[in-house]
C-alpha cells in the first residue's frame, strides 16, 4: 500500500450507514468524502483524487448502477456496489457493467476493509505498470494472440503496448485460463479463481458474464480468431497458444 492516505467516497442515502463508514474508514486511516445521493459525484471526483467509491444502488434520483456504468466508461476508479437487496440479478448486473465487488448490508466492516485493501493494491499496482515501459517490462508475462498479460503488474496490453482495462475477476479468470490453454475448465474451477466465489448468490452466470466480457475486449476485430471456446455443457477452453516472456 502506498504510503500517503487512499481517498474513499462513500455514497449512501442512508444517514446511520453514511456514518458507519465514514467513521470507520477514517479510524482504518483513509480519508473519507461522503454524499447522501449521486448529484455531487462528479463535482467530487473533479475536486479530489479519489481511488475507491462504496456505491449504494437504491438512491434517490440516479440509481447506483447508472452511475457505477458511467464512472467505469471514463476511469479505473474501484467500485463496491451496496445494497440491502439479496437480488442476484442485481450482483449479475453490477459485474456486466464493469464494478469491482458488490456486498449486501449488513455489511460486515472487517470484510469490507479486506475487500477495500485488496481492490485498491489491485489499482495502484496497474497505475504503476502504466508508469513503465511496453509489454517487455520485467514480470512474468502470458503472450497470446495480439496480447501481453503481465501476471505481476495485473496487466493487460496489446502489441502496440495500449492497456486494456481489467476488473479484478476479469484479471483472475484470464490469467488462469493462461495459465490452462487448451483444458476445458469448468464453472466452478473459474469460480474458484474470484474473491467472492465463496458467495452463494456468485452463481455459474456471473462467470458466464465475466467470460463474455474478455470476448469483446480480448477478439475486438471480427478478423480475430477465437480465444475463449465454449464447450458445450462443460464449461470453456482457452484456444489461443499461450507463450512466457
Amino acid at each position: 500500500m502506498r504510503e500517503e492516505k487512499y481517498h474513499l467516497l462513500v455514497v449512501d442515502d442512508e444517514p446511520v450507514t453514511r456514518n458507519n463508514f465514514v467513521d470507520y474508514f477514517e479510524v482504518a486511516g483513509f480519508f473519507v468524502t461522503a454524499l447522501e445521493d449521486g448529484r455531487a459525484i462528479n463535482e467530487s471526483l473533479a475536486d479530489n483524487e479519489i481511488d475507491l467509491i462504496l456505491l449504494d444502488i437504491n438512491l434517490p434520483g440516479e440509481d447506483g448502477l447508472s452511475i457505477a456504468r458511467e464512472l467505469r466508461r471514463n476511469s479505473d476508479i474501484g467500485i463496491i456496489l451496496v445494497t440491502g437487496r439479496t437480488d442476484a440479478i442485481d450482483r449479475i448486473v453490477g459485474i456486466e457493467i464493469g464494478a469491482d465487488d458488490y456486498v449486501t448490508k449488513p455489511v460486515n466492516p472487517r470484510e469490507l476493509l479486506a475487500r477495500v485493501k485488496s481492490i485498491l493494491w489491485r489499482i495502484t499496482k496497474l497505475r504503476h505498470a502504466n508508469q513503465k515501459t511496453s509489454p517487455n517490462s520485467k514480470g512474468k508475462i502470458k503472450v497470446f494472440s495480439k496480447w501481453y498479460l503481465d501476471l505481476e503488474n495485473e496487466q493487460l496490453r496489446n502489441k502496440d503496448g495500449r492497456p486494456a482495462s481489467l476488473t479484478n475477476a476479469e484479471f483472475k479468470i484470464l490469467s488462469y485460463f493462461t495459465k490452462h490453454p487448451g483444458i476445458v475448465l469448468n464453472r466452478d474451477k473459474l469460480t474458484n479463481q474470484i474473491n467472492v466465489a465463496k458467495d452463494e448468490n456468485f452463481s455459474s452466470r456471473s462467470v458466464d458474464v465475466i467470460v463474455g466480457r474478455l470476448r469483446k475486449k480480448l477478439e475486438t476485430e471480427k478478423s480475430d480468431p477465437i480465444v475463449i471456446e465454449t464447450v458445450r455443457g462443460k464449461g470453456y477452453r482457452f484456444t489461443s497458444q499461450v507463450k512466457d516472456t
